[in-house]
């Protein structure tokens, strides 16, 4: 069988398929392997409460469940939650938005392949625009989006170290150059993988570049703010006409409802709701209707604020601390937890690359992500992406537990030449 350029880009080796393939084993053979590489949300017990009540709701409407799983939407997405979603976010943060500005994708993985390929590739003109990415390391998802071949690029960060064992990944604005064949800047805030959030100067700092410079800032807020707010310093949600700002339902809980949120001006949401009838007919509606009374009533932020993010937060507090435990002897360095559901662990002068250790772990039963795969776009050598595991602390403490301390081990037999 012979495939064509689009079918053998997109069903080769790419890190996403290997991180989701990783996950997807896991779930089906369950017992003896302790998962710390997929993005999974964990299942915290009084959001899934929530989410049951509002499925028993759905059933027992007529109406609501007829919609939700025997009709199309619109390709901009469920009319209902477009709205109240565009009204939650005008009344709590006086954006000026309305349902014009708001598409749903199924899933944000998609709603990324629609605007990287939007905004880099080829253009009419003749010229040859790319993604920059500001700040690697970023997600890993991003890499095997394009088209196109070359439509990513990076920028190395600076690094802060703080206190012993810890550091923390910044915008380098002396080394970033807007160049003419950038089509847009992107970031995901908080940072996945490193768990950085990039601070509000920063982020104002790239607003300002990029509104200069006539393209768009897209901002990755699948762990952001207003939900489901898995961040653990301050940062403020940030939209004007020149971002794209891409949310999820996914880390609120409900990653298998695949739903996606495009926040932008309205010729974007044009395209991106034209794209979704081309590739989709339409996204699904479970996710909203599922979510949608929580976005109605505002629930959604109060549920993000006081339950997911402090759930998180002891999580990301109890991992760190196991881990800088473990590792003691070791010359090591972990991304301060600012966010998300990983810790990002350095290992400067690891003899091995990190793939290889990914590897010796998988042997032993532990599903981490090497670290080279998060670096799209950055061409030049730097030893330091192949010294990274990310590692998911979203499971069950016991499955963290065990599995941060199979990878101490591991790395201390690696640092010690056994």
């Amino acid at each position: 069988m012979q495939l064509s350029h689009f079918g053998k880009k997109f069903s080769s080796g790419a890190g996403i398929l290997t991180l989701m393939d990783d996950l997807g084993k896991a779930i089906v053979h369950g017992s003896g392997q302790y998962m710390l590489g997929g993005g999974n949300p964990a299942h915290i017990p009084e959001v899934q409460r929530y989410f049951r009540e509002q499925m028993r709701l759905t059933l027992d409407n007529d109406k609501d469940f007829e919609l939700a799983i025997g009709n199309y939407t619109s390709p901009q997405g469920h009319g209902d939650f477009v709205r109240t979603l565009a009204e939650l976010l005008k009344d709590q943060y006086h954006w000026n938005v309305g349902p014009e500005n708001i598409a749903l994708t199924n899933g944000s993985q998609s709603a990324f392949f629609y605007l990287f390929n939007m905004f880099a590739g080829h253009f009419e003109d003749g010229s040859f625009r790319k993604i920059l990415f500001p700040m690697a390391p970023e997600y890993i998802g991003y890499a095997d989006l394009g088209l196109e071949e070359g439509i990513f690029m990076a920028e190395k960060p600076q690094i802060e170290f703080i206190g012993k064992n810890v550091f923390k990944y910044h915008v380098d604005f002396d080394r970033l150059e807007i160049a003419d064949d950038v089509g847009a800047i992107c970031v995901s805030r908080p940072t996945n993988p490193t768990g950085n959030v990039i601070t509000d100067e920063e982020l104002s700092r790239l607003s300002a570049l990029a509104e200069k410079h006539n393209i768009p800032l897209i901002i990755d807020n699948a762990y952001g703010t207003p939900f489901p707010n898995i961040i653990f310093t301050e940062a403020t949600p940030m939209w004007n006409e020149n971002i794209i700002l891409s949310m999820s339902l996914s880390k609120l809980g409900l990653p298998g409802t695949r739903t996606g949120i495009v926040v932008a001006r309205r010729e974007v949401i044009d395209a991106v709701s034209s794209m979704n009838a081309v590739f989709n007919l339409s996204p699904g509606s479970m996710g909203a209707m599922i979510a949608g009374e929580m976005i109605r009533d505002g629930q959604i932020i109060d549920i993000s604020k006081n339950i997911i993010k402090p759930y998180y937060y002891e999580k990301s507090r109890r991992a760190f601390d196991l881990l800088e435990g473990y590792l003691k002897g070791l010359d090591f360095f972990i991304h301060k937890p600012e966010g998300a559901l990983f810790l990002w662990l350095w290992i400067p002068d690891l003899p091995i690359t990190s793939q290889e250790l990914y590897m010796r772990l998988k042997e032993r039963g532990v599903i981490v992500v090497s670290g080279h795969y998060f670096f799209p776009g950055l061409d030049s050598e730097w030893r330091h992406r192949n010294e990274c595991l990310r590692i998911s602390f979203s499971q069950n403490d016991e499955v963290v537990k065990a599995g941060l301390k199979i990878i101490a081990d591991e790395l201390k037999k690696v640092c010690r030449g056994n």
